[in-house]
């Protein structure tokens, strides 16, 4: 049996660019033009040209794409205005884009109450702008907005728009769930009616995620017929987001149910790059990644409980439904008071520290995690820490200093202007192969005086810590309010390598807490830079 191809359209850059937060600038439409391009999806929606400054800069200067064709998006002609007097169409037409994406009212609530206009101006709309803008040889799709709710309201009418829109040349219609708010069982319904009147190889789907369904709504219409699926890296979108292709694309090439009857244009190569793809788009919009995202995310692949990581150790498959390589991911046993033996030796193993379950100093390590878990940590989020610990235990050397003592002050006072401002210092105390060093230092907080000064001046470590940052800080009281024990995690970050490592304090205080996190950050930086073996 001859595959079919699915088309993948992204709008990122279009809808995407309506989430709350999110402003795009031309620079970053071109770089995630780039990304997506590399990726390999047919199709992307560049913008809205004439709606804003940033889109037009864009669209005058369209990215140079190799995989993808270049879209623009807009509306059809105004009712009761010709082509030739309107100026926001021919706008849209003006530009050298390789597709036009229409939004096209199907909802005759919608024509009526938003458009102003009558159901049959509506269609003579939709009719002129397709003819206008296949002749310009431009491919044309048309986006039935409000598409599912306009079927379920007036069939006959929804019906007919796809219908006026196919029969003037459109490539693609594409029926567009903009609510967010209809079932798969009713996309499957109706798209399945639609493959009556249009190919299904001329039909996509556009979902929006507001009963959390947009994905399985665009994979429930493959199965009924549509041959393009339109959607957002990580889901984003105006309210609860739009469908989101970074989990799509792994279901259609990794599942057997889509992969034996269709392709799609990424490739196997690009695949194991998409959670390299996913991390990028969340850096660029400055947001962080979800750690629960189907396939990409960090604990995609994280087991934290003993028997399911004893499984594992097995066999993969037995908790793993694909393999966390072809989507560049990596499996993680976690270390926690629910993990047992086979977590901390798996974990070791990748650490570099070879061992076995009937090894006295597992059972010893695992006690140890226990109880420090009961006591607010968790290691499974400072899996650095972890390593330090482990280490201790099997007598390796991880503590390349001593701290002798600490100090912390924040103090609010006026400037030499009059302005009031808060001040932070702090001052560490440490012994370095049998010589003392006292370091100051001052930051926009206490803790973040206090790292400076610690790392200020550690003799012959200094070399190895010229490239570390601390990248974030969080913090949690476990109980009691303000007298309550609280946690501190550190990331920190070598700004060479790109390594992150995440180290972890707890305490009544919030600086002491706040130290341990930094010690141990420092040590493992010491310990990764193998220090003893030079």
């Amino acid at each position: 049996m001859k595959k079919e191809n699915i088309f993948i359209f992204d709008t990122t850059l279009r809808d995407g660019n309506q989430t709350p937060g999110i402003d795009f600038t031309t620079e970053d439409k071109q770089r995630i033009s780039k990304i997506l391009d590399d990726l390999g999806v047919d199709y992307i929606e560049g913008g809205y040209p004439g709606a804003n400054p940033i889109d037009n800069e864009f669209f005058s200067s369209p990215p140079k794409l190799s995989n993808s064709k270049f879209v623009s998006f807009g509306m059809t002609k105004r009712p009761g205005r010709s082509i030739s007097n309107d100026s926001g169409f021919q706008e849209l037409i003006s530009h050298k884009t390789d597709a036009i994406c229409f939004v096209a009212k199907s909802w005759d609530f919608h024509v009526e109450k938003a458009l102003g206009c009558s159901l049959e101006e509506n269609i003579i709309s939709i009719e002129d702008s397709v003819s206008e803008a296949t002749s310009s040889h431009k491919e044309v799709m048309v986006d039935c907005e409000h598409f599912f709710d306009g079927y379920k309201n007036n069939k006959s009418y929804a019906k007919l728009c796809v219908k006026a829109a196919f029969e003037k040349g459109a490539r693609w219609i594409v029926l567009c769930d903009t609510n967010g708010g209809t079932l798969p069982h009713e996309i499957k319904e109706i798209v399945m009616d639609i493959c009556k009147i249009v190919p299904g190889s001329n039909l996509g789907i556009h979902a929006h995620n507001d009963t959390g369904n947009a994905i399985a709504n665009s994979l429930t219409a493959v199965i009924a017929g549509v041959r393009q699926i339109q959607g957002t890296m990580n889901g984003i979108g105006e309210r609860c987001g739009n469908a989101d292709l970074i989990s799509i694309i792994p279901t259609l090439i990794l599942k057997k149910s889509f992969n034996e009857k269709f392709n799609i244009s990424v490739s196997n190569e690009s695949l194991s790059n998409i959670r390299k793809t996913s991390l990028i788009i969340d850096d660029i919009i400055n947001r962080a990644p979800n750690k629960q995202a189907p396939y990409v995310g960090d604990s995609a692949f994280s087991t934290k409980a003993g028997i399911h990581a004893s499984a594992i150790v097995k066999d993969p498959k037995t908790y793993e439904h694909v393999e966390p390589h072809t989507i560049g991911n990596e499996r993680k046993l976690l270390i926690s008071d629910q993990g047992g033996k086979s977590n901390i030796v798996a974990t070791l193993n990748n650490i570099g520290i070879k061992t076995h379950k009937e090894d006295q100093r597992i059972a010893e390590l695992l006690n140890i995690v226990k109880e420090r878990e009961a006591a607010g940590y968790t290691y499974e989020s400072a899996l650095a820490s972890f390593e330090i610990l482990s280490r201790q235990i099997f007598g390796q050397e991880t503590e390349f200093f001593k701290v002798e003592s600490f100090r912390t002050m924040v103090e609010r006072r006026n400037n030499a202007k009059g302005e009031l401002i808060t001040v932070s210092e702090a001052t560490v105390k440490v012994e370095v192969d049998g010589e003392r060093y006292m370091s100051s230092g001052e930051g926009n907080g206490p803790i973040n005086a206090l790292d400076n000064a610690l790392r200020k001046d550690l003799g012959k470590f200094n070399k190895y810590l010229k490239n570390m940052e601390l990248v974030d800080y969080k913090v949690r009281v476990l109980s009691g309010g303000t007298s309550g024990v609280t946690r501190v995690l550190v990331e920190s970050a070598d700004t060479k390598t790109k390594e992150r490592w995440v180290t972890i304090g707890v305490s009544p205080n919030i600086v002491d807490a706040s130290f341990q996190a930094l010690f141990d950050a420092i040590n493992y930086k010491l310990v990764n830079s193998k220090v003893i073996d030079k």
